[in-house]
């Protein structure tokens, strides 16, 4: 929906079902129209669409996409961001490092993202600019060289470049701007501020520009405008607040660097404050965080650098002393405290406070995503949990 005639603010349906299309469409059809009609006011309502790599050959299969869009345009509801980043099943099994693979190393990767923005371009209504958020390139584990690492760099910006390519040609055809929001997490190849503008200064932009200039005959600075203009970044609060970064420094990097902010991410993380008076609730706290679905990932400042755990169980297993460690479990936004943990919650307010000032990107998609694997008190209904979620945020910004 349409904020201060400024945002358009969502929620990203991967919280719900959506191996197939068939489920996908009938978990936007349970939840959608009721989350509607209390946070809405009566206006239309922006989508956050999430489509499985199944889901999505699915919907551009017979009828579905013309049925999809009826369905839109009977319950008031758009499409204008989606979330492209895992490809396969989010839900009831494993996922953990899987949700990079396929990898941007990858022609499926290639193939699915370009399918997606063949549906978005068809979804999103006339006058909106749309964006996919996608993954950082790759998982940072499954490349242990610096060869195979530096491979990983230049077949990513080859297949980045591609994206851009398909655009920029969408673009010229229907009007319509999108744009491909890359998603740093830890142990992500991309992980925070730096490693994006290293990827673009040594990697996306030179291989991206000479790669445009033969296939569109330009030169240098028109290929670069390009690049940047469809390849941009998703600022995902919860995972910047995991690399120790203020937004504002963030967003002053970027901005100086001419990387465009995509869509913003409103998401929490878990910040864990040593009590020393009672450390054993601390850690019992965390414990109760600790399952088996998702990768949380943990870091650590120390002595100004970041230090990442793999995932939540090392740290349990091995209590060392610390002062704050962050945790990658995407808390409800509306929360500041669970038991004897905290949330990043004052991140998302740093960046409200810079959203009034500076609009830094016009979408704003609320991800909480582990509403099912939430310790049992913190588990309520789902739709007045994201209907709570998206009030509180609206109320602030």
């Amino acid at each position: 929906m349409l904020i201060n005639n400024s945002f358009h603010l969502t929620y990203c349906t991967n919280i719900h079902p959506g191996a197939n299309w068939k489920s996908t469409f009938e978990s936007l059809k349970t939840y959608v129209p009721g989350i509607k009609a209390k946070v809405s006011n009566g206006s239309d309502f922006g989508l956050g669409l999430r489509l499985s790599n199944k889901a999505s050959e699915e919907l551009a299969e017979g009828n579905n996409l013309k049925a999809f869009k009826q369905w839109l345009h009977e319950n008031g509801v758009y499409v204008f961001t989606m979330n492209g980043f895992p490809y396969g099943n989010f839900h009831d099994e494993r996922v953990k490092e899987n949700v990079h693979a396929p990898d941007w190393t990858t022609k499926d990767r290639v193939t699915y993202t370009k399918r997606l923005f063949d549906q978005l371009s068809e979804l999103i209504p006339e006058g909106l600019s749309g964006g996919i958020s996608t993954s950082p390139i790759t998982y940072k584990y499954w490349h242990d060289t610096k060869e195979t690492t530096q491979r990983a760099f230049e077949t990513g910006a080859k297949n980045f470049t591609e994206i851009a390519l398909r655009l920029y040609d969408i673009e010229g055809k229907t009007g319509k701007y999108l744009h491909l929001d890359i998603e740093p997490e830890p142990d992500g190849l991309l992980e925070n501020s730096d490693e994006v503008l290293h990827f673009y200064a040594d990697y996306l932009i030179p291989i991206g520009t000479e790669i445009l200039k033969e296939r569109l005959d330009l030169n240098e600075p028109e290929a670069e405008k390009i690049i940047k203009r469809y390849i941009t970044v998703c600022y995902d609060i919860c995972h910047f607040s995991l690399a120790f970064e203020e937004p504002l420094d963030t967003f002053l990097k970027l901005r100086n660097a001419g990387i465009k902010i995509g869509k913003i991410q409103v998401s929490a993380a878990l910040k864990i404050i040593n009590d020393e008076t009672d450390e054993e609730a601390v850690w019992e706290s965390l414990s109760r965080f600790d399952e088996p679905t998702y990768l949380h990932q943990v870091t650590e400042k120390i002595n100004g650098k970041v230090k990442t755990y793999n995932d939540l169980p090392i740290v349990l297993k091995e209590r060392k002393a610390f002062s704050e460690l962050r945790a990658h479990f995407h808390v409800p936004i509306f929360l500041e405290h669970f038991g004897k943990l905290y949330s990043t919650q004052d991140h998302i307010l740093k960046v409200v406070d810079y959203l009034k000032e500076n609009q830094v990107s016009e979408h704003l998609e609320i991800e909480t995503y582990t509403w099912d694997v939430l310790p049992q008190e913190l588990k309520k209904n789902l739709s007045g949990s994201i209907v709570r979620e998206i009030e509180w945020f609206k109320e602030r910004l």
